[in-house]
């Protein structure tokens, strides 16, 4: 069942960059920006990736952690975020239970048929943990409106 604003962010734990479990709820109490990408080292997510890292200084002071969350194995994410000096938390959901979740899962991955990726997306949830903004691409090829990502967060208290 899909989520959507004003439902509470499903709960997770993923694997991070260092192979440490990692929990959506160890974040309440402050603003989180959740972006679900389809793979490290490819050009979209790439550059997502690092546009999201140049505004982190705007969602720091916003209170906001941003998130990025593939089906990437954890040491593939750890290459792609040093490489990237992404500077945010990079989690692994190699099982594609969190895809599964947040109802954002990207079958048949750039032609391979059985391959799931995470589709593009992205979530903001308030302190509370409670979705306020929700994006999902039409396409793996499509990037959020990145302003409207940080208005979404400016407009939490």
């Amino acid at each position: 069942m899909p989520v959507d604003v004003g439902q509470a962010g499903p709960d997770f734990s993923l694997y991070d960059t260092d192979r440490q479990q990692r929990t959506l709820s160890e974040f309440k109490g402050q603003n989180v920006v959740i972006a679900f990408f389809p793979g490290a080292f490819t050009g979209v997510c790439t550059t997502e990736m690092c546009t999201l890292r140049d505004s982190l200084s705007q969602f720091n002071s916003m209170n906001a952690q941003v998130i990025g969350i593939s089906v990437d194995g954890a040491m593939a994410q750890k290459a792609f975020s040093d490489q990237n000096n992404l500077g945010f938390t990079v989690l692994s959901d190699f099982q594609r239970q969190v895809v599964g979740l947040y109802d954002v899962p990207l079958p048949n991955f750039a032609g391979m048929e059985g391959y799931v990726a995470a589709q593009r997306a992205v979530f903001v949830l308030d302190k509370d943990g409670v979705i306020r903004y929700k994006w999902v691409a039409e396409s793996p090829g499509n990037e959020p409106n990145y302003d409207e990502v940080r208005q979404a967060v400016g407009q939490l208290s």
